[in-house]
């Protein structure tokens, strides 16, 4: 009794007011013994202010002119209905006034706190964006406890993915001071240590070695199976990414049945390890006995037998069958994509099974030939369509072809204007008419490339600042509204540079390149001009005889000849002998010199359809000259050097991707060859009294460089791969008495081409100091004779748009020599080390290298070898 009294007492106080009844009053009473039936005459709603009224009163049920009892069940029921919503604080339902027989109510509601703000605690910057993505707790918005216990749960199945399977999270309410019905969320999330796999105890394994299946958890292992290239911690989604390829290792040894049946994880006491306990069922192992083909016209059983590869006898894999049929690159549906049965279909059917042997029926459907219809390109918003739409090998009314699928976007990636990780090829086919659109998407990103740089080399600083426009449209220059900043959207290339240390040296040079000459075909055709000049000021010598020392003061650019002064006694009687110490004695002269060179070259190149389309030949004529004047680093002095010659590069490039390459290879071998002077105007070089600028106005020689490169994916995902490589050069003459002076190559460092005085080939060979590997053993100032192997692992660390990053390991060996009779190709410099390469839109290829040397570099300065670092900038080894 007792108890029914306090709830009527309760219901009373908070559904009412009670006061004494006056007719049309506010004053009344309701009496809890005595129910009542009354009208509604109003409902207000009050204490929100964030919600709609409107809403919630048409919410609560209740209407106007809607009979009522009070007490009664109603006013209960909609009190519950709030509360339920889960958005409320405090509900409240009170009678205001009863005038006649109408009923005034007020509904109260209190709205729940709204989220001021979150602060975590414990986590890492990277690890925060994750969780505010997934647990999606919004300042301004309400805070219920089902979001909170949500939050709990998706931040610890977040951690515990990572392997952190111990993670407590506590989440901390508190009222925030500075605004009205507001909480701020402390969450402290407390990750505890990484757990490790212990051991993996297998159940049910009899008939695979436990080897294998430790090797197909490869990102699940226990301590004895670990190496540095794997995971060392637990996590669990990459654990189920392992079961399943557990049975994927099954299924290849021929277990087509197998399955694991359970698996349990057990903590392991006093530690942060665990085991695990995996459950397998093998089943039996099955082998092919017989494969028949049903549906095919087009070619005949025994091709597909034998296209396929996969014999009677075979033990059934069935990884190995699915790659054959439409995996690998050589896959036998290529046969009917290639051939425009784009609707073609094939389905192995394992129609009888018996003891250990199983009979394959490959059922196929060829339908008909499938011609393409559009070609749809989107996303192009800075190179102009036929840009793209020129490289294409797949025509409208062609017949479908899955490999000129394949060409066309190796040829769109080479282009540079597209994010090659994000180009889009879509067929749409339309099997009732019997074809197919093909849409590619596009995205553009910037390669304009910008270079300021600086470098240390033959004992000065040199500046360099550049500018390449690869997709500029020189057919809108004079266009005033393509300038933004620069006409663009041909695919031309416009290349300016410049180069200088202030005092001595500068250097100008201008390209352009058009890659479609008259529009029709991928002819090449490119212009190039440069100037530089090197200048030699105040300096004073004294030549004592002509073949005796030289002696010198004054400004040099070389710290490492002493301004001529001793360094150069020594030279005196060497170089006397090959012509330049000719000098009779002069002393105390005043000599202010120079070197001028500018030059000219113009190419042209095309591919070709034999022996494939992937051939190229590119023939450049041009021409170099050199004005000289009192210039003593040269056999001549003063005088002029010309050099005219003609160079054809016959290559095959099949590379995927020129930034972050994947697969193919790349050859090329080059001829540079000058006119033979010497074996058509009958003169004897080896005449004594001819002058050395009589005897090199021309130069003469003959250049053949050869170069191989090969990348390999090593692993599924294609991204880890190998690179190899391949470079052989040999400067030969006509004329023993007239060999080239100037050319050569210069080999070890890093390659870069730069200051040089000479007209030599800059050949990389890391671990070495610059030039440290050039054999002048005959001497001369380069070798004659290079070779060099490479061998290099790389992996990408990123391959956004914004930049593309990878890092890489290498083997690298090289040499060079003065002549043949010296030549050994396996005398080599052996190096090893890694580095880093940095793909930017503005800047291009910046990279640095860290190389050890091993053996003594031919300048005899074991400072030249060991360890070495080498920054790359616009140019990959």
């Amino acid at each position: 009794m007792a108890k029914k009294f306090s709830v009527t007492a309760l219901l009373i106080l908070i559904f009412f007011n009670v006061w004494s009844q006056l007719p049309d009053s506010t004053n009344f009473s309701i009496y809890y013994s005595s129910p009542r039936n009354y009208t509604i005459g109003g409902i207000d709603i009050v204490g929100i202010k964030y919600l709609d009224a409107d809403m919630l009163r048409e919410y609560s049920g209740l209407k106007v002119g809607d009979e009522i009892t009070v007490p009664g069940d109603k006013i209960t029921e909609v009190i519950k209905k709030f509360w339920k919503q889960g958005l409320f604080s405090d509900v409240k339902i009170n009678a205001t006034k009863i005038i006649d027989n109408q009923l005034f109510l007020e509904i109260f509601l209190r709205e729940r706190p709204r989220l001021s703000s979150v602060n975590y605690h414990g986590v890492k910057k990277s690890e925060l964006e994750d969780i505010k993505e997934k647990v999606l707790l919004l300042e301004g918005g309400q805070v219920v406890d089902a979001q909170l216990v949500n939050a709990e749960r998706i931040i610890t199945g977040i951690f515990k993915e990572k392997g952190f399977l111990d993670t407590e999270v506590n989440i901390v309410q508190r009222d925030d001071p500075e605004k009205e019905n507001a909480i701020i969320l402390d969450i402290h999330v407390d990750k505890k240590e990484k757990v490790k796999v212990e051991e993996i105890v297998w159940h049910g394994v009899e008939k695979v070695s436990v080897h294998k299946l430790n090797r197909a958890m490869k990102k699940t292992n226990d301590k004895q199976w670990r190496n540095f290239f794997r995971p060392k911690k637990f996590q669990e989604d990459l654990y189920k990414e392992d079961k399943i390829k557990l049975v994927e290792k099954y299924n290849e040894l021929g277990f087509r049945d197998a399955i694991v049946t359970r698996d349990s994880i057990s903590k392991i006491e006093g530690s942060n390890s665990i085991k695990l306990d995996i459950w397998v069922e093998e089943g039996n192992k099955y082998f092919l006995r017989d494969i028949n083909w049903v549906g095919n016209t087009i070619y005949p059983s025994n091709y597909l037998s034998n296209f396929l590869g996969i014999t009677k006898g075979d033990v059934y894999n069935q990884k190995q069958l699915d790659d054959r049929l439409t995996n690998d690159n050589d896959a036998l549906g290529n046969l009917y994509l290639d051939n425009g049965y784009l609707f073609y279909n094939l389905t192995p059917v394992e129609v009888n099974i018996e003891k250990d042997s199983i009979d394959l029926e490959m059922r196929i459907y060829e339908g008909k030939q499938a011609t393409i219809n559009r070609i749809i390109i989107d996303g192009n918003t800075k190179t102009h369509e036929q840009v793209a739409r020129r490289e294409l090998y797949t025509l409208p009314g062609d017949l479908f072809s899955k490999t000129k699928l394949m060409r066309s976007y190796r040829q769109l990636a080479q282009l540079g204007h597209f994010d090659q990780e994000r180009i889009g090829i879509d067929p749409i086919p339309n099997q009732e008419n019997g074809t197919v659109d093909i849409k590619y998407s596009l995205i553009e990103r910037a390669n304009d490339q910008i270079e300021l740089s600086g470098g240390w080399g033959m004992g000065m600083f040199v500046g360099s600042i550049g500018l390449r426009f690869t997709n500029f449209s020189a057919q809108n220059i004079l266009n005033k509204e393509a300038w933004r900043p620069l006409p663009s959207g041909d695919g031309q290339t416009l290349s300016i540079r410049a180069q200088t240390n202030g005092k001595f040296y500068q250097q100008y040079s201008f390209t352009f390149m058009e890659p479609w000459f008259g529009g029709k075909k991928p002819n090449n055709f490119s212009i190039s001009m440069y100037y530089s000049k090197y200048t030699q000021n105040d300096a004073t010598y004294n030549y004592n005889s002509p073949y005796g020392n030289y002696y010198g003061s004054g400004y040099s650019p070389y710290s490492s000849y002493g301004g001529y002064g001793g360094g150069y006694g020594s030279y005196g009687g060497g170089y006397g002998g090959y012509g330049y110490g000719y000098q009779p004695d002069y002393s105390e002269a005043q000599v202010t010199g120079w070197q001028i060179t500018y030059g000219a070259s113009v190419g042209y190149g095309y591919r070709l359809e034999w022996p494939d389309d992937y051939f190229t030949v590119y023939h450049e004529l041009s021409l170099q000259h050199y004005n000289l004047k009192d210039w003593y680093y040269y056999f001549l002095t003063t005088g002029d050097i010309n050099d005219f010659s003609l160079k054809t590069v016959f290559s095959r490039n099949s590379i995927d991707n020129p930034l972050y390459s994947r697969r193919g290879s790349s050859f090329s071998l080059s001829a540079e060859i000058t006119p033979p002077y010497s074996l058509i105007n009958g003169k004897d070089y080896g005449d004594t009294d001819m002058t050395q600028k009589e005897k090199y106005n021309f130069l003469e020689y003959h250049k053949w460089l050869f170069n191989a490169k090969w990348f390999t994916p090593l692993d599924k995902a294609d991204k880890l791969v190998l690179h190899t490589k391949y470079e052989f050069g040999l400067l030969g003459y006509y004329n023993k008495d007239r060999k080239s002076p100037l050319e050569g190559f210069k080999v070890g460092g890093d390659g870069m081409s730069g200051y040089d005085i000479y007209g030599s080939d800059n050949i990389g060979l890391r671990g070495y100091g610059n030039n440290s590997i050039t054999s002048t053993s005959g001497g001369g100032s380069a070798a004659n004779i290079y070779s060099k192997a490479t061998i290099e692992l790389r992996y990408p660390i990123t391959l956004s748009e914004s930049a593309q990053i990878y890092g890489l390991a290498f083997l690298e060996a090289g040499n060079s020599w003065y002549d043949f009779k010296n030549f050994n190709v396996f005398d080599l410099k052996r190096a090893a080390g890694v580095g880093v390469r940095f793909w930017l839109p503005m800047f291009g290829l910046l990279g640095i290298d860290w190389g050890y040397g091993f053996d003594m570099p031919n300048n005899g300065n074991s400072s030249s070898a060991k360890s070495q670092f080498h920054f790359v900038i616009g140019q990959q080894f």
